[in-house]
């Protein structure tokens, strides 16, 4: 009775085959550079057992006479479906160990599947970039024997992605060309410190393109990538990367089809903080730790900053309330005093993105003393990219609470809410705001009497009195343009009620993608 037997055994060769990725010697060097091997990454991934490869049998094949494989080398993609947290994820991860990851047999097809698989199955993509990510390599020419005109197969899944699931993206190596494409192309990217970096071109291709020497950490460390906003956060190790991934993860639902699952909290949702009486001083020009006030409203433990490196007088950040995902939107006034930057800007717009993308509440802690100004903020264009800052929050149509701690001025301050649509909105006693601040604005609304005064400093002082009564937010609270002020230690209660009220408001209408999603 004939059977299978032989191809059988064919078949579990090549998967042995396909096991070994470039080789021990080539796998060895890898560990050697402190680096895993990219199945390694996908077992430390993924829930344990729950990978499951697609196009394990791709490569590069070379055959005898009589027809038998002689050799064989996997393509240098590996990747298929698995599971984090009990929910299925698609991960793509380059195996630098073959070819340093660049185009080889089978790869473009592969990466174009598997983003194909995770927008059609509506399930997050991680993408693990280790080197070119699929990038062209002018040896390979010889093979072809020609050249070509370039294009990225597939890349609309790429676009799409960005609409439809979490995409998220580690840098776990040198990652250059189409591979940094890849990577900044997501809604979260993370690169391990000193052992990633991330460039349009090398430093062999700077020197010979542009005459500049520098080595790979300063052309594309995580100095320069997470400070740039080209890469979000930076990791420790490999295994914080894959940590953050998961983390991220856990906040957002499965596709732009759902909504983020809440999770049981021990932290009392109408948990009293009375230390945040204290937080703000009198002084107004005194700052203040802005993860303090995060960190004393949002459940305990649950703040995941996201790009703190960039843009850095905008904080932002994953968290939960009473055990519900939101989005948080804060101001450092360690930083700037809090001011919005033309990076800053560009940080705050992907944020909302990621949020209304997939139907996140957003928290907004305002202290907000207007744009940077100077010669430096002009240069950077920052009111242009200020104020698509704030088309973007008047775009945005998930539920939103704003909480005014401290000042909220001029252009950027109104930035604080879509002033045109319902949103919960309170205040604190210390709130100061208006068009410009008091201090600054009074030496150009009275220049004149000012100049023409015995005594300037004097006559200052005494308009500057004058002026503090009229600063005072209970005079705003009764001509009812701030809904109520609050007593600070009652911010958490306040907000845990609100975003139990937004989920109920966002489970009446089944959740839909927008029309375009987030752009890199």
């Amino acid at each position: 009775m004939s059977t299978w037997n032989p191809e059988l055994q064919e078949l579990a060769r090549r998967r042995e085959l396909a096991a070994r990725m470039g080789g021990d010697e080539r796998v060895a060097r890898q560990h050697a550079n402190g680096r895993l091997t990219v199945r390694e990454r996908i077992e430390a991934l993924l829930d344990p057992g729950s990978f499951r490869e697609v196009g394990g049998l791709a490569g590069s094949a070379v055959y005898a006479e009589d027809g038998t494989l002689a050799e064989f080398t996997p393509a240098n993609l590996v990747g298929g479906q698995g599971r984090i947290d009990d929910r299925r994820v698609v991960v793509a991860g380059d195996d630098f160990t073959v070819r340093g990851g660049a185009a080889d047999a089978g790869i473009m097809d592969k990466q174009v599947a598997l983003e194909r698989m995770a927008h059609h199955e509506r399930i997050p993509l991680v993408r693990l970039i280790d080197g070119t990510g699929g990038g062209g390599s002018v040896k390979s020419l010889e093979d072809f024997g020609r050249t070509y005109v370039p294009w990225n197969p597939g890349w609309e899944h790429v676009v799409a992605n960005l609409a439809a699931v979490p995409v998220v993206a580690a840098a776990l190596g040198p990652v250059a060309g189409l591979g940094a494409a890849r990577l900044v192309s997501s809604h979260f990217s993370v690169m391990v410190r000193d052992l990633a970096q991330v460039f349009v071109a090398g430093p062999a291709v700077v020197e010979a393109g542009m005459g500049e020497q520098v080595d790979k950490e300063q052309l594309g460390g995580w100095r320069v990538s997470t400070r740039s906003g080209a890469v979000d956060n930076v990791a420790e190790t490999e295994a914080d990367a894959l940590a953050q991934i998961r983390r991220f993860l856990s906040y957002l639902p499965s596709s732009a089809w759902g909504l983020p699952q809440p999770v049981a909290s021990e932290d009392p949702w109408d948990r009293r903080e009375e230390s945040l009486r204290d937080l703000v001083p009198r002084e107004r020009r005194r700052p203040y730790d802005v993860r303090t006030l995060l960190n004393a409203v949002l459940d305990e433990g649950s703040v995941f900053e996201i790009g703190r490196e960039a843009g850095v007088a905008v904080v932002c950040a994953l968290a939960r309330m009473d055990g519900h995902a939101v989005g948080v939107v804060a101001h450092d006034p360690m930083v700037y005093g809090g001011g919005l930057s033309a990076l800053g800007s560009e940080k705050l717009i992907r944020f909302i993105e990621l949020a209304e993308t997939f139907h996140l509440p957003v928290v907004h802690l305002v202290d907000q003393p207007g744009f940077v100004i100077g010669t430096q903020s002009e240069q950077a264009g920052t009111i242009r990219k200020g104020s698509r800052a704030l088309a973007a929050i008047y775009q945005a149509s998930v539920p939103w609470a704003s909480v005014l701690i401290r000042r909220v001025f001029g252009v950027a301050g109104t930035a604080h809410r879509n002033a045109a649509r319902h949103g919960f909105r309170v205040a604190w006693p210390s709130g100061d705001w208006g068009s410009l601040p008091i201090e600054g604005g009074l030496e150009v609304a009275f220049k004149r009497t000012l100049g023409d005064a015995e005594n300037p400093e004097e006559l200052k002082a005494q308009i500057l009195e004058r002026l503090k009564a009229v600063r005072s937010p209970f005079r705003t609270a009764e001509a009812f343009l701030v809904e109520d002020i609050v007593d600070p230690a009652d911010t958490r209660p306040l907000l845990c009620e609100w975003v139990r009220g937004a989920y109920e408001l966002l489970r009446t209408e089944p959740p839909r993608p927008p029309a375009f999603g987030p752009r890199p």
